[in-house]
């Protein structure tokens, strides 16, 4: 059998698929990667089906040892001491080091074949808010790897640009709620420069700046959530929901990022400048 030996996780390293989407109604997650196009490249560059499992690492860190020769593909935040968005032979017994990414914040290692630990819920993706799927990747873990099934693209480098490191600018349209907050509180959202918090996750990416004013002191029934809704807590600034977002919440969404930059969200760095924008 196939495998690789994880030595070192980084600050956190899941293992992610597509998701488990279409359950919310049964109360369970979708979750899955984070920036969704990098784990889709890696998985066609090494000649993966779709949906097959990766690696998604946050901020580096990942050491892994190959238990046997393997074909590999990483994606995403570009690390240093790796080859990006390009596929490269792993031989038996050489380690794969990812350094500190120059920016962005998520990697994505893909292994010919996919990891294949057992599915939970139709998905082998971590969920870290509800607890479902394995386990983030700890020191000693080793991870069986599939056959390969499908043949190699015949790609040698995909053009792919980094995630920016500069102010990244997120296209949003009107949410459900935007009555809950005054014309001043719209005007706010859109005209101040927010900062990422340090309390960001794979549930949300939360933004530090001026609380937003609202226009009722009311509260909410819990209402369904979708990836992308920008939630309102009472602290007045903006959450954005990412992959392992709950599936209710009770606080106003005030607006929606457009699913075309959902990526770009999630490769976004504590203290990293962000605007939203229609």
């Amino acid at each position: 059998m196939s495998s690789l030996t994880i030595l070192e996780p980084g600050p956190l390293a899941t293992i992610q698929d597509r998701g488990r989407a279409g359950q919310a109604a049964l109360g369970v997650p979708a979750s899955g990667a984070c920036d969704r196009s990098a784990y889709e490249l890696a998985n066609r560059l090494v000649g993966n089906r779709p949906g097959a499992a990766a690696l998604e690492v946050t901020f580096g860190g990942l050491v892994m040892h190959a238990d046997i020769d393997l074909v590999v593909a990483i994606t995403g935040a570009p690390c240093t001491g790796v080859p990006l968005n390009a596929p490269a032979t792993l031989r038996a017994g050489q380690l794969l080091r990812l350094g500190p990414p120059a920016t962005g914040l998520r990697t994505y290692v893909a292994v010919r074949g996919g990891i294949d630990v057992p599915p939970v819920l139709g998905s082998r993706s971590t969920d870290l808010l509800s607890g479902l799927g394995p386990a983030p990747l700890t020191p000693g873990l080793t991870l069986p790897v599939g056959r390969a099934v499908e043949p190699m693209p015949g790609v040698d480098l995909a053009p792919v640009a980094h995630p920016a490191g500069g102010k990244v600018a997120l296209r949003v349209t009107a949410g459900p709620r935007r009555d809950w907050f005054t014309d001043a509180g719209w005007e706010s959202l859109l005209s101040q420069t927010y900062q990422v918090s340090s309390n960001s996750n794979r549930v949300g990416t939360r933004l530090d700046g001026q609380p937003l004013e609202r226009a009722t002191a009311g509260e909410l029934a819990s209402e369904g959530m979708a990836r992308g809704a920008i939630q309102i807590p009472p602290s007045g600034t903006p959450v954005i929901f990412l992959a392992d977002h709950p599936v209710t919440g009770g606080y106003p969404v005030i607006a929606y990022v457009a699913d075309i930059d959902l990526d770009a969200c999630a490769q976004l760095r504590p203290g990293q400048p962000v605007r939203l924008v229609t």
